[in-house]
């Protein structure tokens, strides 16, 4: 088993020299914080995550967490971390003042959220869970509500959950059936949801439960739902704890991966109905919960990154002590003197940079659409950038990771296939991330669908002027590198161009045309913005390289061949998607059941 570091030295360049963390502070009108502070906080972040959280992944995936009487006990040791992450203060980084936060960037929480995934992703879902339940209440709930349950999310005393998914009601929710019933001044909560991360434990007094059900004369089908408040005690009239609700856990799941995440099968109402508190108005339900959906859908995409970085951490550090085999001079060999594990280490750390920069990046416009120092034009615009990422961001890194994540198995050979290594671990916890939070299938729609063809592809063709502008500066560089990387980002802009004129061109005339080329259009979306921030990594990288600053010139000039890499081995992946795109592939896939 390996140990985790965390990438500080990255996430820090990353903010600093693509992002521009200082000028972001500043237009958030936070000048009082700066890059230095975020540099301050992510290591502090990464001691944590190292030394607490990363001995325990392999403990989780061992020791798995039990259920008893409705009851989930957690992996030992995890109540313990989880009491040590709220106390240094980790879950109030980006929350609001007025309920007990520090207010800090979301970017900042992004690049702390990054190591607790690394180190112990069966761990960080907890929180992350939790992070999504208060966004939801900040931006819905009712000022008693927010009240009631804000401090407590935010310290982490209480966690948060959400529950969509029933056994007949996966990713269609209009067939969700759980049933709300007034009772009084309050609501019963009868039903079943499944596949609740998280959803019991005994690391916290309360658990929060956010629950989508329908009222009794609830319109049929998605505009029927409405969301609602369960906690697993209920409040008393003086704010305290009372007497246990009707909610329990029947069963946990057994899966591939995350064993140290409790999944569970969550009965509301066994004895009658669980106590309830209705979020917003009646039969907005799903819009409400689409807050916490599409920051939860950020936050898996984040988890494709971050497992891809343990990945490559394990795969070079296993490469560096494992002899084997001849070097050039027909000396016994490390085996990262081989080119072949070479290649594969250089694709894991060029694909999970590329990760990390669109991660904080979509991070930072999510800062920028929230900006109240803009006008309210420039907030919408600003929230159309992140609607658009939003779907590569989830559905492209999720993806990726199973790729970065099987080489980690290759580059350990045989005994990447043995369990006692962890490589399998992190393989397998990665399975998970294309599935849970909408499918890839349903983010490649998604992307498709209301992001493109639905505004004539305006957003799309925006970003897309931005990454002409840096294929164009690079090209016209003096600089050989950056000039390779320019022309490579420009060929593969012009495939993705071509294919999205194909898409608009073409979509209105031919209703399976969208739905047969989705997945490709995402995948081409993903790797062409990964190519486009690290060409402007490399460049910024080329104007520090001579001079003095903490980087140093061997992590610059890494990051520029990095970049180079990235260019000649992954760009060409964009035309392969293009020429799949542009085949409609409707005579292909518009066949008959029995042809399958």
């Amino acid at each position: 088993m390996t140990t985790y570091t965390a990438p500080l030295q990255d996430s820090a360049f990353v903010l600093e020299h693509v992002i521009g963390f200082d000028q972001l502070c500043e237009t958030l009108n936070h000048s009082e914080i700066t890059v230095d502070l975020a540099k301050t906080i992510i290591e502090e972040a990464g001691k944590l995550a190292s030394e607490v959280l990363s001995p325990l992944n392999i403990v989780g995936d061992q020791q798995h967490p039990v259920t008893s009487a409705g009851q989930v006990t957690e992996t030992p040791g995890f109540s313990q971390a989880y009491q040590q992450y709220i106390d240094n203060g980790w879950p109030t980084l980006t929350a609001p003042e007025e309920f007990g936060g520090q207010a800090l960037p979301n970017v900042i929480g992004t690049a702390v959220n990054e190591l607790w995934h690394s180190a112990n992703m069966a761990f960080a879902l907890c929180p992350m869970l939790s992070q999504g339940a208060i966004e939801a209440l900040i931006a819905h709930g009712s000022p008693g509500l927010q009240q009631q349950y804000l401090p407590k999310l935010i310290s982490g005393e209480w966690t948060g959950t959400m529950n969509l998914t029933e056994p007949n009601a996966g990713s269609d929710l209009a067939a969700v059936a759980c049933k709300a019933i007034p009772d009084g001044n309050a609501l019963k909560i009868i039903g079943q949801k499944i596949f609740i991360t998280w959803g019991d434990h005994q690391m916290t007094p309360n658990i929060v439960h956010l629950v989508l059900a329908r009222l009794p004369d609830a319109p049929a089908g998605v505009k029927g739902i409405s969301l609602f408040i369960v906690p697993k005690y209920i409040i008393d009239e003086n704010g305290q704890l009372g007497e246990l609700n009707d909610v329990n856990c029947s069963s946990l799941e057994h899966k591939l991966g995350i064993h140290g995440s409790p999944t569970c099968v969550m009965n509301f109402g066994d004895q009658g109905g669980a106590v309830g508190y209705l979020v917003g108005e009646a039969n907005k339900g799903l819009s409400y919960m689409f807050t916490m959906m599409n920051h939860a859908r950020q936050s898996v995409g984040l988890q494709g990154l971050s497992i891809s970085e343990r990945a490559y951490q394990q795969s070079r550090q296993y490469s560096q002590e494992r002899i084997q085999g001849l070097n050039a001079q027909g000396e016994k060999a490390a085996i990262i003197q081989h080119p072949d594990v070479r290649r594969m280490l250089m694709a894991m750390k060029s694909g999970t940079e590329a990760m990390r920069a669109l991660a904080l990046t979509a991070a930072a416009d999510i800062d920028l659409a929230h900006n109240n120092q803009f006008e309210q034009s420039e907030k919408q615009q600003q929230q159309k950038r992140v609607e658009l990422l939003t779907p590569i961001v989830k559905g492209w890194m999720t993806e990726f990771a199973q790729e970065l994540t099987s080489l980690n198995i290759q580059v350990h050979g045989g005994m990447g296939f043995v369990e006692e290594t962890g490589a399998a671990q992190h393989y397998r916890d990665a399975r998970i991330l294309p599935i849970y939070e909408g499918t890839t299938g349903i983010q490649a729609l998604d992307l498709i669908g209301r992001k493109t063809l639905s505004d004539n592809g305006q957003s799309l063709k925006q970003l897309l002027a931005e990454i002409q502008s840096t294929a164009e500066l690079l090209t016209n560089h003096d600089n050989s590198q950056l000039q390779q990387i320019g022309e490579k980002l420009g060929h593969a802009l012009d495939h993705a161009l071509t294919a999205t004129d194909w898409i608009l061109e073409n979509a209105a005339n031919n209703k399976l045309l969208a739905g047969n080329v989705s997945f490709d259009n995402l995948m081409m979306m993903g790797y062409l913005v990964g190519g486009w921030l690290l060409a402007k990594s490399a460049h910024a990288a080329s104007v520090l390289i001579d001079q003095e600053n903490d980087y140093g010139h061997a992590f610059l000039a890494t990051k520029i061949n990095t970049a180079v890499f990235y260019s000649h081995y992954y760009l060409p992946r964009v035309s392969q998607h293009k020429d799949i795109v542009c085949t409609g592939l409707v005579s292909i896939l518009d066949l008959s059941a029995e042809q399958f």
